[in-house]
C-alpha cells in the first residue's frame, strides 16, 4: 500500500480508484512524487490542525497532507473517488473526513488551513469561496491564472483579479509545475500559490460592493476611469456615476484601471457608494 519512505505511489493509487481521469470535468491527476512531496512544504507555517483539500482525486495529495496534519477534510464531487477514498484512508477514518459534494454548493467547514490542486474550471470560483474565510492556503491553478493573481500594479497581468485577491491576502506564486506532472497531462503549465491573510491598507464600504465596483471597471480597463465609471453603471450599480465622476480627483479619473493601486480603488469604491446612488444590496 505505501511506498518504503510511507507514502502511497500515486499511480497505484489511480489503478486502485478503478477510474481514468475525466478531462470534461476538469480532472488532470498530479501523479509527480517530487512536487507532491514539496506540497507541504509551503504549509509548514501553516496551523495544519485542520486542511481543506479541494478535489481529491485518487487520493495521492491527501495522502501527503495525511502525513503532516491532524485532521483532513476532502470535498469531492465524484461519487466513485469519494468512496475510493474512504476506502483507502479507513486506517485514518478518524482523522479523515470526506464530503461528497461540489465544492461551490456544499457547506464548507471551519478549516485552518487549505491545500488543493484545484480543477482548472472552477477554480477561481472555489479560489474566492475559501479566501475570505481569512486562512491560509496552497493552491494549484493554470501559472497564467496564478500569474496574474500575484500581479503588481502597471504590470501587464494585473487586474481585477489581483486586486481582488490582494484584499483578502498576501500571495507568492512558489513554484511552477509542468504538464508531465499530471495524468493525463493538461496542455498548459500550472502553479502553485501560497496566499497569507492580512488585513488590507484601506477600508470600503462593503466587500460586496468594493468587488462589484471592480467587476465594472475593469470590463473597461483600456478606457479612463472616467469613462469605465460612466459605462459601466449597469455592472455596478450606479444610479449616478456622473456624480462619481464630478466629485473624484481629476488624476483618478484620467487614469487607467491598470495603473491604479488597490488603495485608489478602494477610495474611488468608497466614493462611488457615498455619492453615486448604488442600488441598495439584496437581503
Amino acid at each position: 500500500m505505501t511506498d518504503t519512505d510511507g507514502t502511497r505511489d500515486p499511480d497505484a493509487l489511480v489503478r486502485r480508484a478503478g477510474k481514468r481521469a475525466d478531462t470534461r470535468r476538469d480532472q488532470h491527476f498530479l501523479v509527480d512524487d517530487r512536487v507532491l512531496d514539496r506540497i507541504p512544504t509551503y504549509a509548514e507555517a501553516m496551523d495544519l490542525s485542520h486542511v481543506l483539500e479541494i478535489g481529491g482525486g485518487p487520493g495521492a495529495l491527501t495522502d501527503r497532507l495525511l502525513a503532516v496534519a491532524d485532521r483532513v477534510t476532502v470535498v469531492e464531487r465524484d461519487p466513485d473517488f469519494a468512496a475510493h477514498l474512504r476506502a483507502e484512508f479507513a486506517d485514518a477514518a478518524d482523522r479523515l473526513t470526506v464530503v461528497e459534494g461540489d465544492a461551490l454548493e456544499v457547506d464548507l467547514p471551519e478549516f485552518t488551513a487549505s491545500v488543493s490542486n484545484l480543477p482548472y474550471g472552477a477554480s477561481s470560483e472555489i479560489a474566492f469561496r475559501l479566501l475570505p474565510a481569512g486562512e491560509p492556503t496552497v493552491l494549484m491553478f493554470q501559472r497564467e491564472f496564478a500569474e496574474r493573481m500575484v500581479a503588481e500594479p502597471g504590470t501587464d497581468d494585473y487586474g481585477r483579479l489581483s486586486v481582488t485577491a490582494g484584499h483578502y491576502a498576501e500571495s507568492e506564486l512558489v513554484e511552477t509545475v509542468p504538464p508531465t506532472a499530471f495524468d493525463p497531462q493538461p496542455r498548459v503549465t500550472s502553479a502553485l500559490v501560497r496566499t497569507t491573510p492580512r488585513e488590507p491598507d484601506y477600508t470600503v464600504p462593503s466587500d460586496d460592493f468594493f468587488m462589484q465596483f471592480l467587476k465594472a471597471v475593469f470590463t473597461q480597463r483600456r478606457k479612463t476611469m472616467r469613462n469605465a465609471v460612466r459605462n459601466t453603471a449597469h455592472i455596478s450599480g450606479l444610479g449616478d456615476p456622473d456624480a462619481v465622476v464630478d466629485a473624484a480627483d481629476e488624476a483618478l479619473m484620467s487614469a487607467r484601471a491598470g495603473t491604479l493601486t488597490p488603495a485608489d480603488f478602494a477610495d474611488l469604491a468608497t466614493l462611488a457608494f457615498d455619492v453615486g446612488e448604488p442600488e441598495p444590496a439584496d437581503e
